[in-house]
């Protein structure tokens, strides 16, 4: 029903902002981290403005918006909801946990603890998440090493294969499609680089183009 919402950021706390959009204010529940990455409101009278990307839950016991400060955010949302047993409650708690990078590291290296650092989120879940991410990334994904190796020499053909495959994975839990990954991910120095780091600089390459 909304992709996004743009307007006046009339007041923020933690766990919810509202945005005055053309004389119609909006409650929108958020994570911690786009609380975090809201403009500071310095005047009442003046309040800046704001975007919102946003998810509408329809329950039987009423509706609910969820607002994100970016698409990487939504998209994690959404692959989150999509885990049986995983509601937009507890997205939410692992969305305030975790950034979207950092929640796809943590699919893609099978880091339990770091899921289940979020609150209500036991280990049970965390593993469930990760098996039914991974899953869902491995039908989708058949990754053409020959388009995304990078032209580095003494590059290890077992490693690099792991490296860029999780960082392909992780992109595609932010919302990328497999093309995008492979195109930003065979000119980054896949050998020098952690993991974490092939994330965010093809995130960074990502967001220029």
């Amino acid at each position: 029903m909304f992709y996004y919402i743009k307007g006046k950021l009339v007041t923020a706390a933690p766990g919810y902002a509202v945005i005055d959009a053309m004389g119609v204010a909006y409650k929108l529940t958020v994570s911690e981290n786009t609380y975090r990455a809201l403009p500071p409101r310095h005047s009442v009278t003046t309040p800046p403005d704001a975007t919102l990307y946003t998810y509408l839950a329809v329950r039987e016991d009423g509706i609910e918006l969820y607002g994100f400060i970016n698409e990487s955010e939504l998209s994690s949302f959404k692959m989150l909801i999509s885990v049986s047993g995983v509601g937009p409650k507890a997205a939410m708690s692992i969305l305030s946990q975790l950034t979207p990078e950092r929640f796809a590291l943590a699919v893609c290296t099978d880091d339990k603890k770091a899921i289940s650092a979020a609150s209500g989120i036991g280990p049970k879940t965390a593993a469930r998440i990760i098996l039914e991410l991974k899953d869902k990334l491995s039908k989708q994904t058949e990754f053409d090493l020959s388009a995304a190796e990078a032209p580095v020499a003494n590059i290890s053909p077992t490693a690099a294969r792991g490296k860029l495959s999780e960082a392909q994975d992780a992109l595609i839990v932010l919302g990328y499609t497999r093309g995008e990954a492979q195109n930003v991910l065979k000119n980054i120095d896949t050998d020098s680089l952690p993991l974490e780091d092939i994330i965010k600089e093809a995130l960074k390459r990502l967001m220029r183009s």
